[in-house]
């Protein structure tokens, strides 16, 4: 086999490094393989209450944990659909960020950006200066901006935002949550959602949502919330100890088996974890300086996420080359996108 064929066949395990989907554990991958259920009735109801269970611990939150069977993108669609009216302001400082106004626009909503260069994160006070300019729905942000290894101070520009009392926080979480802390209660973060495929370390096909009082309120009177991502709906399935619309039942196996070995690590530990391993690859890229390799972390120091760092090649190489020579050696990385 041609070694760069490795992006699309199995590798040992411990050289997958995708930002997503992330290498699943065997464990939890060979939980899938459990035969189908019925999702309706009292055995799949006590499955769901005991998947609650453990998705609160690890969302550190007493509100409902929603569960989506689509990508994160689906949830981001839900987001602006439950939490828009007429306008939204995005923050946006890469692609999936860029990807949250996108959406707001194609669900009809009036969109206005602050938009920053790639590679840095915004600055609470010129939030605070466009809210205080006009009024908007809600504000959508990144935590983990995945394209560049950027990670936003989502606490303190909740803040920011909360001092508005009609406007919601909207925080796309999906490469964050399961590496970086998020208290989604505490920090006042209205909506918070996720992806299974990243550092949750799941296969893809769940989606995750967590919403607080003041967005179930709102979603209440949402004009165009539509049907499948529909809040309500989820509350009130949620209530029942059941789905709205039939769950992916192989990933939910996947999830338990992960919730209790994300239980036992703790997620103090976990956030700890991903933290070392962040400041061992920054510490290679600097050693690699130091030999004449001549690497950039695009993040800068104090806003660099936890869970992807994204690293310039050196001068006369190119990102698809570096993929393609990780490959020959047997790794896989992912490439870079484009600005």
């Amino acid at each position: 086999m041609n070694p760069r064929a490795l992006r699309g066949a199995e590798l040992e395990y411990g050289r997958f490094f995708l930002p997503g989907p992330t290498e699943v554990h065997p464990e939890v991958l060979h939980a899938q393989t459990r035969a189908m259920v019925s999702h309706r009735g009292e055995a799949s109801q006590a499955f769901m209450r005991e998947l609650q269970v453990g998705l609160k611990r690890v969302f550190v939150t007493e509100r409902p944990v929603f569960i989506s069977t689509s990508s994160a993108t689906g949830l981001m669609e839900a987001a602006v659909r439950n939490a828009g009216r007429t306008r939204v302001l995005s923050l946006v400082n890469g692609a999936f960020s860029k990807r949250f106004a996108d959406i707001a626009r194609a669900c009809g909503l009036a969109v206005d950006e602050v938009e920053i260069p790639w590679g840095e994160a915004h600055d609470p006070e010129a939030v605070a200066e466009r809210l205080r300019e006009r009024s908007y729905d809600a504000v959508t942000m990144a935590h983990s901006e995945t394209s560049t290894g950027v990670l936003n101070d989502i606490r303190t520009l909740a803040g920011v935002v909360r001092q508005h009392d009609d406007t919601l926080v909207l925080v796309d979480s999906v490469s964050g949550f399961g590496a970086a802390e998020v208290r989604p209660d505490e920090w006042g973060i209205d909506f918070l959602l996720t992806g299974s495929q990243k550092a949750f370390a799941l296969p893809p096909g769940l989606a995750f949502g967590v919403a607080s009082e003041r967005m179930m309120a709102r979603a209440a009177t949402a004009p165009n919330r539509g049907v499948y991502f529909d809040l309500v709906t989820f509350a009130e399935d949620h209530d029942k100890d059941q789905s709205p619309t039939t769950p992916a039942l192989s990933v939910l196996f996947a999830l338990e088996v992960q919730l209790e070995r994300m239980r036992e690590e703790g997620m103090d530990a976990r956030w700890a974890r991903h933290e070392l391993m962040a400041e061992m690859t920054w510490g290679w890229v600097d050693e690699m300086n130091k030999t004449g390799v001549g690497l950039e972390i695009v993040a800068p120091p104090g806003f660099r996420s936890p869970a992807v760092t994204a690293v310039r090649a050196p001068e006369g190489m190119t990102g698809p080359e570096v993929v393609d020579r990780v490959a020959d050696r047997g790794w896989l990385v992912g490439g870079a996108m484009e600005s």
